[in-house]
Formats: structure tokens, C-alpha cells, sequence
């Protein structure tokens, strides 16, 4: 397997000929990863309506992320069985029907429950996604990521728009338009997606488990697991911070999403083709979490407006262009670290997703309901500390395990 610095000089351009096939997964993609950002706007409300404070409500995105990295586990032993075309629509079947019933919740602890069964068919979607795209586009495996961030960061940056406006009306209204949507992603790929073959060897549950003895895998995994706690701080714990109804959550998450698709497209492979992924990964993590700590300095400064160059601004409009930053941050991390969990590790592409993607959300299921109860303990600023120096820490695993890395091993 080639190290991730060889895989720096590959192609990085997205070829848009791409077969039928590719299209109707990327198209069911942008409607999963959707589903993410439909909800951001809605947290508020929720915990209004319901009568929950900011951590019980956090917990919808803690068990969704929970189950959905335990379930990476069996991602591969399923597909290997029934095949992708059949897993995929497993996924999206399991992700109408948890949605829905979401969206019929009369409690906190309902919904909790729901999005944790919502969890269970994102795994089996996104991970046998993510190695279709990879297995089926033209223009090779750099092109073909970047094709799957794409479709992330759209999904990301029009659910948050989308669940404003439902959220608008009702919290119920974005969990009915996530079952809606997926919905059609499932007649989308239930159609366009011919049946695949299944692989020779049948997987095992063990099999991303013994994947992380190699160190270039346990790396990145262990710097996404840091990266992610980061992350979902930001997209999770923000909307109790800005103190906006669900349309303002949603024009700002918005933009978050829009600036993550865009660097992660059109400014990745620019990057790519001047430095070395690593170094990349470095300042880009760094940056990350200078951005998070300035966001903490300005939610303990309680003030409404903040001094800049002699001009007074107002601290959530501070806010606001922090958090649309951090989206162009993110969206070059995240397409470079999947990226490189491709070619680290001599396993096949879904078994290497698996094991990753088990780790980085185990980051992304402790750090919503962790942020609430920093917050409620001691005060919100404490949650974007913290956050930032999980991001730290996941780049200083990135350097200690650089030789790694570099023999791609």
C-alpha cells in the first residue's frame, strides 16, 4: 500500500463521468448526511418544548453516534453477505423508519432511543457508501473521495437551511423531512444501483478490530477520534451558545456547510498539489483548534460586544463567522484524513473504513453530551476548551505516528 505522501501525487481531480451507479449512492449520500444537519436548528426547540436541559438533549446526537460506530463493526461482515446494493438499502431503509418515529416522539428519551436505531442503519449506509464511490467512480480512489466529501458537505450545508425551515414550524417537521428524503434515496438507489458481486472472502466482526494493529490505521483513527470530539462540539453544543430560533441556526450551519463542501472540493486538491498531506494535516488541525479556544474566549467574555480594530462587533455575529470558518477548516480535514485512512493500511477499502470510522465516532458520541455537561457544571466556554484541546492532542498522535504514516503501514 502506498504511505499517504505517495498518495499526495495521485490524481485529485473529480471526473463528473462517472456511472449511474455512482450518481444514485452520491445523491443518497447528500440525503444521509442531510439528516445530520436537518436536526442542528431544531436543539433549542426541543429542549423548550420538552422540557430537557442541553445534555439530555445532546444525547440524540450521542446515541446516534454510538450505535453508529459499534455497528461499523458489523458493516463488513453484513455487505460480504447480502452484498452493497442490499446493505445500502438496509441502511436506508432503517433510517425512514427511525426517523419517523422520531419525528412521533412525545419524549427526550424516545427520540434518544430512535435516533440510536437511525444510528444503526447510518453505519450500514455510510460505510458501504463511502467503499462503493471508491470501488465504482472513474478518475481513481483521490477523485472518488473527494466526490463522497462533496456529497457530505452539501448534505451538511442544505440540511441545516432545510431544517430550519421545518423547524420553523415544528421540531417534528425535520425528522418527517429526513424519512421523506431518504425515502427517495432509497428508490434511488434501489433502482439505479445494479446488484454487485458479492467479495470472495466472507468478512468477519473481528476483522476492523485486528485492521487497527496496523499503525498507520490506529493513527489516523485515534487523530479522527480527537478531531471528531471537536467537531461535533461545534455542531452539536453551538446552536444553545448563538441563541437563535431555528431559521438564524439554519442560515448559519448553512454556511458552515457550504464553506466545508467548497475547500473540501475545489481547495483540497490545490493544497495537495503544493504540500504534503501531513503538513497539511498539521496546520489544519492547529488552526482548528485556535479557532475553537477564540470561540471560548468569547463566550466567557459575557459581553455583548467585542472591540475589534477600533470597531465595536457584536459577539454572536464573532460567533457566527468563527463557526462558517471552521467549516473550511473542516472540510480540508476531513476529505485529507479519510483520504489517507485509504492507503495506510494494507486491508481492503471496507475494512479499513469500518475500523476507522468505529474510533472517530466513539469522539463523536462522547463529545455533545459532554459539552452540555461541561457547560451546566461549569460554564459553556468551558465545553470549546476542552474541545480544542482534543483537536491538539489528535495532532500530536498524527505527529508521533508520522513514520507510519510515511511507509504507509
Amino acid at each position: 500500500m502506498p504511505s499517504i505522501e505517495t498518495a499526495n501525487h495521485m490524481s485529485h481531480q473529480v471526473s463528473l463521468r462517472q456511472p449511474k451507479a455512482v450518481w444514485a449512492v452520491a445523491f443518497a449520500c447528500v440525503i444521509a448526511f442531510m439528516g445530520l444537519g436537518l436536526v442542528d436548528p431544531i436543539l433549542p426547540a426541543i429542549a423548550a418544548q420538552l422540557h430537557a436541559n442541553p445534555s439530555q438533549v445532546e444525547l440524540l446526537f450521542t446515541s446516534y453516534m454510538l450505535i453508529t460506530g459499534v455497528a461499523m463493526l458489523i458493516t463488513g461482515a453484513v455487505s460480504s453477505r447480502i452484498g452493497t446494493k442490499w446493505t445500502l438499502l438496509t441502511g436506508l431503509f432503517l433510517i425512514v423508519l427511525f426517523a419517523a418515529l422520531a419525528g412521533s416522539s412525545h419524549s427526550i428519551g424516545q427520540i434518544v432511543w430512535f435516533r440510536a436505531g437511525w444510528g444503526l442503519g447510518n453505519a450500514l449506509f455510510i460505510a458501504t457508501a463511502l467503499a462503493a464511490i471508491v470501488g465504482l467512480a472513474s478518475g481513481g480512489t483521490a477523485g472518488a473521495i473527494i466526490l463522497y466529501e462533496a456529497a457530505l458537505g452539501l448534505g451538511m450545508s442544505t440540511g441545516p437551511l432545510l431544517g430550519g425551515w421545518l423547524g420553523g414550524i415544528s421540531w417534528r417537521g425535520p425528522f418527517f423531512g429526513v424519512a421523506i428524503l431518504m425515502a427517495i434515496g432509497f428508490i434511488s438507489v434501489l433502482t439505479l444501483l445494479p446488484n454487485l458481486a458479492k467479495p470472495q472472502r466472507k468478512s468477519s466482526v473481528l476483522d476492523p478490530i485486528r485492521a487497527l494493529r496496523y499503525g498507520g490505521l490506529l493513527t489516523m483513527a485515534i487523530t479522527a477520534l480527537f478531531y471528531n470530539f471537536g467537531f461535533f462540539t461545534l455542531l452539536a453544543f453551538s446552536p444553545f451558545v448563538l441563541n437563535m430560533d431555528a431559521h438564524g441556526l439554519g442560515y448559519v450551519f448553512f454556511g458552515w456547510g457550504v464553506l466545508l463542501a467548497i475547500t473540501s472540493v475545489f481547495l483540497t486538491p490545490q493544497l495537495q498539489s503544493r504540500f504534503s498531506t501531513q503538513k497539511i494535516l498539521y496546520a489544519m488541525l492547529l488552526l482548528f483548534a485556535l479557532d475553537l479556544a477564540t470561540m471560548g474566549l468569547i463566550v466567557s467574555a459575557h459581553t455583548p460586544f467585542i472591540d475589534i480594530l477600533g470597531y465595536e462587533i457584536s459577539s454572536r455575529t464573532v460567533l457566527i463567522v468563527l463557526i462558517i470558518v471552521a467549516g473550511g477548516l473542516m472540510g480540508i480535514n476531513t476529505t485529507l484524513i479519510t483520504t489517507a485512512v485509504m492507503h495506510v493500511a494494507p486491508v481492503e477499502r471496507g475494512i479499513a473504513s469500518a475500523a476507522y470510522s468505529f474510533v472517530r465516532f466513539v469522539g463523536g458520541a462522547i463529545a455533545p453530551w459532554l459539552a452540555g455537561k461541561l457547560a451546566e457544571r461549569y460554564a459553556p466556554s468551558v465545553s470549546y476548551y476542552v474541545a480544542a484541546v482534543a483537536v491538539f492532542l489528535g495532532m500530536l498522535v498524527l505527529v508521533s505516528g508520522r513514520r507510519y504514516l510515511n511507509r504507509g503501514s
